[in-house]
C-alpha cells in the first residue's frame, strides 16, 4: 500500500499537534493532584478551570456550567438519566427523542423504558430532518425532557435546534443535545438556542479519546453521575482526567480559530468528494446538500455491500465507515439509513466518508480515482447486480 487517506474522521480524529503539545507538561512534571493544596495541586486545577472557560466560551456558556466527563456516550447517558430519573420522582415519566439519535441516546431510553419510562420516538423526513411540529405534538404535561441530536453522526444532517429549542422553553421542557459530531463544524450558541444541556467530546476535534463534556444549564438540577467525591461541583466524582482535559481545551480554542475560512475549505472539499462519487452510475447521496455537516458525504451504491467496500478500500489505502455489518457486529443495517427510508440492500452499501481538519484536496482526487474502481470491481462479483438489466442499470434511482 503506496498511500494512506483517513476518510473516518467521524470515528475519531488524531491529536493535534499542538493540543499534544499542550498536554505533554500535564503528563510529566505537573502530575500534581487538582484537589491538593501544595503548589503542583494547585497549578492543576487552574488548568483544569482554564480549560472549563474554554469550553464554555466556544459554546456561549459560563464556565461553572461544563463538567467535564469520560466521552460524549457518558454526557448523554448523565443529561438524560439524570434529568428523567430526578423529575421522575415527581410524576414526569415521558421522555421524547428522534428515531436515528446515536446509540448513546437510544440505548439510554431503551434502559429507562425498562424502569417504568415512555418514550416517544419521532419521525425524520427522506433527507434525515425532525420536523419540530413532530416535537411539539409529542410533548405532554408528564414530560421530563427532549434529546434531539445536534447533527447526525451518519448522514450529517443539522437539526433546527434553536426552533426545537424554543418550543421545550415554551412548554417548560428540558431540552438536551447530542452535539457531538455538531462540535467544531458550527456555532454553537446555547443560549440563544435556548439548550438546557449539550453534550460533546474531544476525540472528535482532534483532542484524546476519555475526555468529554456536558453542559449543564445554570438552574438545570439533574440526579449526580456519581457520588464519592466534591469533583466537578460534587455531581462527578473521581480524580480529573488532567492532560486530557487541558487537550480538549486547547482543542476547541484551536477548531473555532478562522473558522469561517476552515467550514469554507472543507465545504469545497466535501462538495467536490460528494459530485465525485454521484458520477458513478446508480448511486444516491444520504442526506440532504444544505443544512449538512461541512465534512460528512454518506453515498450509497446500488449492487454493492458494504463490508466488501470497506475492505477493498482499505486494500487501497482508504479508511472510511459504512452502514454495514462489520461496522457494528450485527448483521442489521444503520438504523439511521432505515429511518431514512432506505431498503437493507440500499442501506448495505452505503459508504461514510468524513473529513478532517488535514484533509487535503490531493487525497479526495485520490479517493475519486480510487472509488470508482472499487465499485466496478464489487459490482462484477455480485449477483444482485448481475440480476438488473442494463435498462435497470442505466435508469436506477435510488
Amino acid at each position: 500500500m503506496d498511500r494512506f487517506v483517513y476518510l473516518d474522521n467521524s470515528a475519531t480524529t488524531k491529536i493535534s499537534d499542538r493540543v499534544l503539545k499542550a498536554m505533554m507538561p500535564w503528563l510529566t512534571e505537573h502530575y500534581g493532584n487538582p484537589s491538593s493544596i501544595y503548589a503542583i495541586g494547585r497549578e492543576s486545577r487552574v488548568a483544569i478551570e482554564e480549560a472549563r472557560g474554554k469550553v464554555a466560551a466556544a459554546i456561549g456558556a459560563k464556565p461553572a456550567e461544563i463538567y467535564f466527563t469520560g466521552c460524549g456516550s457518558e454526557s448523554d447517558n448523565w443529561a438524560i438519566k439524570g434529568a428523567a430519573r430526578r423529575l421522575g420522582r415527581q410524576g414526569k415519566k415521558h421522555i421524547i427523542t428522534s428515531v436515528f439519535e446515536h446509540h448513546a441516546v437510544l440505548h439510554t431510553c431503551k434502559a429507562l423504558e425498562r424502569e417504568g419510562f415512555e418514550v416517544t420516538y419521532v419521525p425524520v423526513d427522506k433527507l434525515g430532518f425532525v420536523n419540530p411540529a413532530d416535537v411539539e405534538a409529542a410533548i405532554r404535561p408528564d414530560t421530563a425532557i427532549v434529546s434531539i441530536m445536534y447533527a447526525n453522526n451518519e448522514i450529517g444532517t443539522i437539526q433546527p435546534i434553536a426552533e426545537i429549542g424554543a418550543i421545550c422553553r415554551a412548554h417548560k421542557v428540558l431540552f438536551h443535545t447530542d452535539a457531538v459530531q455538531a462540535i467544531g463544524n458550527v456555532k454553537i450558541d446555547v443560549a440563544a438556542q435556548n439548550i438546557d444541556m449539550l453534550s460533546l467530546s474531544g476525540h472528535k476535534i482532534h483532542a484524546p479519546k476519555g475526555v468529554g463534556a456536558l453542559y449543564i444549564r445554570k438552574g438545570v438540577m439533574i440526579d449526580n453521575f456519581m457520588d464519592g467525591g466534591a469533583q466537578e461541583s460534587g455531581r462527578r466524582a473521581g480524580t480529573e482526567n488532567l492532560a486530557s482535559i487541558v487537550g480538549l481545551g486547547e482543542a476547541i480554542t484551536e477548531t473555532y480559530e478562522n473558522f469561517e475560512e476552515k467550514v469554507s475549505r472543507m465545504t469545497m472539499l466535501r462538495n467536490k468528494l460528494m459530485d465525485g462519487l454521484l458520477q458513478i452510475p446508480c448511486t444516491r447521496l444520504n442526506g440532504g446538500r444544505e443544512n449538512r455537516l461541512c465534512t460528512n458525504v454518506n453515498i450509497s451504491f446500488g449492487g454493492v455491500e458494504g463490508e466488501g467496500l470497506l475492505l477493498l478500500l482499505d486494500m487501497n489505502g482508504v479508511a472510511g465507515s459504512s452502514g454495514s455489518a462489520c461496522t457494528s457486529g450485527s448483521l442489521d443495517p444503520s438504523h439511521v439509513l432505515l429511518s431514512i427510508g432506505l431498503d437493507h440492500g440500499i442501506a448495505h452499501g452505503s459508504l461514510r466518508l468524513s473529513l478532517g481538519a488535514d484533509t487535503t484536496e490531493e487525497e479526495i482526487d485520490y479517493t475519486l480515482s480510487v472509488v470508482p474502481k472499487v465499485v466496478e470491481r464489487l459490482r462484477a462479483m455480485s449477483p444482485v447486480w448481475q440480476e438488473w438489466s442494463d435498462e435497470e442499470r442505466a435508469g436506477c434511482n435510488l
